[in-house]
Parts: structure tokens; C-alpha cells; sequence
């Protein structure tokens, strides 16, 4: 049952956005892909989409541990080397990239000059499992999700808040592959796309910071699950699927109200709204194509652009 109302989802289509050159693709054996891609050879895996002020967007290169610039005229840049696997971004307000890597940990870089720190790459001297996305909410509180390989077999992954006066908490410790991470546009509820359970969680946040009564808030299928997701003015929760080749708005009592389907593959693996706008733009990783989609409402603030 797709919604109440018993109606199917109104089906948008997207469109190619961008494409990474050839000469930048790296056809070449890595670890990463002989873990999560096995028998593969993994030129790029496309991720992390986030725009700057001036409109630029930024992504990650997973395997080859890069970080490019796609402007507003539409060239490409290699802007960093983060010497891991960088996944999610987020934009800060000062304008530096804070980036999730699976190797190093939570990183700044500064996009001028592809400057990279680490800012955190464990917890109580115990090393994180594998970050993955990251997103902050209004106070510049960043939330991040610590995936690894965890999964159904292996339900420890876990997210964490990192306040602005350095106190790390730990809010979730059971999730099975804990991956894209939002807040809704009051700073009122998180949500966790978990992708090994197929599902997206649903954490109410208290005024002391901690979280209570975690729900499913939407289950799906498929051989992978949800990945990065994106929240519009209308506290609707956008959320890609890393094998069913699009993308999926879920209304306020997570019903699938519209759809965004790919042109092109199937491992839609992460949606950010160009700023302003109701532009969604999604990343086809396995193709290393970016996609563009029309929906419905205007994608919520951002700490970076307030």
C-alpha cells in the first residue's frame, strides 16, 4: 500500500544533470571496491552532494578518496584529496566542507585550497566503525551516522551528535547499517535511513538533546535500502534507494507521495536540494552521473545558508 488513500504516487522523472569526465574516472582496482563491490573494478562512486553559497556543488569520490567541485558554469574540479573514503558533506557557515570519511573520521576541508583536518577520528580513543553521512542542525550541532559493515547481522551501528562545545553523545548504538541523516525543519525529529533494515527511523529529540521512543517510519525493499535523504519546506522526507533506481518523497505520516525516477541506473544513492529552490539534484554513483529533478516544495534551510 503506497498510502491511505489507496492513490499511486504522482511519478516525476529526472534528468541528467552532469556526467563525471572520462578523464577523471580511475578505472582501477581499490580496497574499497574489493569490499563492497567485489569482482569489480570502480572508475567512481559519486556521493555527498551539498551546495555552497554561491551555488556550486560539491561531491565525493568514495574509492578514490576525492572531493570535486561541479560550478554553476558546469566544469568539473578536483578540490581535495582526503586520503580515505570521503561519503556524506555538509556545508558549515563559515564555508568549510565537513566531510564523513570511512577511514580518517569526521574531516574539515577548506575548499580554496583542499586543505584537510581531522576534527574527530575516534570516540574515547576506540575508532569509529566507518562514518557515513552527517548533517547540522540550526545551532551548528553536526549529527552523524557511524555505518561501517554493520547490518541485519550486525545491528551496532551508531549515531552520534558532536556539540558545538566538543561533548560527543551517543544517541543510537543498535541501528543495522545506520546511513543518511536529516533533521526536520524545526530541529524537532531525526531521521535515519538504515539501510540493511531497509527502513527509515524516526527519533523524537528532547530538550536535554537525548532521543526517545525511535519508530520505523517507513519500510521499503530491494537488494540495498535507503540512503541519503534531503527535507523540503514542508517537513517532507526525501529519500534515495540505493537499489530501486530513484528516489522518494514521504509526506508528514510517511506516505510515498511522489516518486523521482533515474535515466540512467539504479543505485540512487543520495538527493540535496539546490538552496532556494525546489531542485533536487541526485547521484547515480555506480554511473557517476548527477540527476535533476522538479518536486513539489522548496528545500528546507540549511546552517550554511542562514
Amino acid at each position: 500500500m503506497w498510502n491511505l488513500d489507496f492513490q499511486p504516487p504522482t511519478v516525476i522523472e529526472a534528468t541528467v544533470l552532469a556526467r563525471l569526465p572520462d578523464e577523471l574516472r580511475r578505472p582501477l582496482r581499490s580496497e574499497w571496491a574489493d569490499a563492497n563491490k567485489p569482482g569489480h573494478v570502480v572508475d567512481c562512486f559519486l556521493e555527498g552532494p551539498a551546495f555552497d553559497r554561491d551555488g556550486n556543488l560539491y561531491l565525493t569520490d568514495i574509492p578514490h578518496g576525492r572531493i570535486f567541485r561541479l560550478t554553476t558554469a558546469g566544469q568539473w574540479q578536483t578540490v581535495a584529496q582526503t586520503g580515505g573514503w570521503p561519503n556524506g558533506i555538509a556545508v558549515h557557515r563559515d564555508g568549510s566542507l565537513w566531510v564523513a570519511d570511512y577511514r580518517r573520521g569526521l574531516l574539515r576541508v577548506v575548499p580554496s585550497d583542499g586543505q584537510v583536518e581531522v576534527l574527530l577520528g575516534h570516540r574515547n580513543s576506540e575508532a569509529f566503525k566507518g562514518l557515513n553521512d552527517l548533517t547540522f542542525d540550526a545551532e551548528g550541532h553536526c549529527y552523524f551516522t557511524d555505518q561501517g559493515q554493520t547490518g541485519m547481522h550486525d545491528p551496532t551501528g551508531r549515531v552520534y551528535c558532536w556539540r558545538t562545545d566538543g561533548r560527543l553523545d551517543l544517541l543510537i548504538s543498535n541501528a543495522p547499517s545506520p546511513n543518511g541523516i536529516v533533521l526536520d525543519p524545526d530541529g524537532r525529529f531525526l531521521f535515519v535511513a538504515v539501510t540493511r533494515g531497509n527502513a527509515v527511523w524516526r527519533a523524537p529529540l528532547l530538550p536535554d538533546g537525548s532521543i526517545s521512543k525511535v519508530g520505523v517510519f517507513r519500510s521499503f525493499f530491494g537488494t540495498s535500502g535507503p540512503d541519503g535523504m534531503a527535507v523540503d519546506v514542508a517537513k517532507r522526507v526525501v529519500v534515495a534507494h540505493a537499489s530501486l533506481g530513484c528516489a522518494f518523497v514521504l509526506n508528514l505520516r510517511g506516505e510515498i507521495t511522489h516518486v523521482v525516477r533515474s535515466p540512467t541506473g539504479q543505485t540512487i544513492t543520495n538527493v540535496a536540494f539546490r538552496p532556494g529552490t525546489s531542485e533536487l539534484v541526485l547521484t547515480d554513483s555506480e554511473q557517476g552521473v548527477v540527476l535533476t529533478a522538479t518536486v513539489p516544495d522548496a528545500g528546507a534551510s540549511l546552517f550554511s545558508h542562514t
